[in-house]
């Protein structure tokens, strides 16, 4: 990754910056920032004896940290989860339809990110939640969905695993998904009776199974 020193002009202050600066990073960004990110988090603070929980395009990320810290690691929780192949993009991976759609929606942002959709698609039904979620979503950094991980072990290097699946709506962009991690050998599987986005819009169904696969 490069390293860029902005300095400022005539009159200016570090502010000027502000608007080229999240462009700079965000192009800058692979899939194996997010799981060295991860793996900060877990040597940084010390951390073991760790259940690692990944939704979404975050299975990714805790697939890349087992891959490097397994012994800081318990049990690998997919919450919904993708699932990353060594050396194959996240959107090679993706369904056709919705890697095309992300691919265009980045080259509308210069390849930059990817703009997030409505939180209907997520299974987060219209009304507070829905209005609470859109409030908050951000665009993704398009790198990370366009370079690959490499893994040295098998996914999930032998440790506990957990696919949690959501079920109402199912999920359709990451079926492909849910068809590797059923023929895993060795995972478990646990299902929730809501949306992709569980923890929004059911937290303690999701709080339940998660300390329950801890136990």
């Amino acid at each position: 990754m490069s390293i860029f020193v902005l300095v400022h002009g005539a009159f200016h202050g570090a502010w000027c910056w502000e608007r080229v600066t999240p462009l700079l990073v965000d192009a800058q960004i692979t899939l194996t920032d997010f799981a060295d990110d991860v793996v900060e988090v877990l040597e940084g603070g010390d951390l073991a004896d760790v259940v690692l929980v990944g939704h979404s395009f975050g299975g990714n990320a805790i697939s890349g940290a087992a891959d490097r810290v397994p012994g800081r690691i318990r049990h690998l929780v997919y919450l919904d989860g993708s699932l990353p192949r060594s050396g194959v993009a996240p959107l090679d991976l993706a369904l056709p339809e919705i890697a095309a759609e992300r691919r265009a929606l980045a080259a509308a942002a210069g390849h930059v990110s990817i703009a997030p959709p409505e939180p209907s698609s997520f299974g987060v039904p219209d009304g507070a939640d829905a209005d609470w979620v859109r409030g908050r979503l951000t665009p993704h950094p398009f790198g990370s969905m366009n370079t690959a991980l490499t893994l040295l072990h098998p996914l999930g290097n032998g440790l506990p695993c957990t696919y949690v699946e959501c079920t109402a709506p199912s999920y359709p962009g990451l079926s492909w998904a849910r068809a590797i991690a059923r023929v895993q050998p060795g995972w478990h599987w646990r299902t929730l009776a809501t949306g992709h986005d569980a923890m929004v819009t059911a937290p303690e169904a999701t709080a339940a199974v998660l300390m329950d696969i801890a136990q």
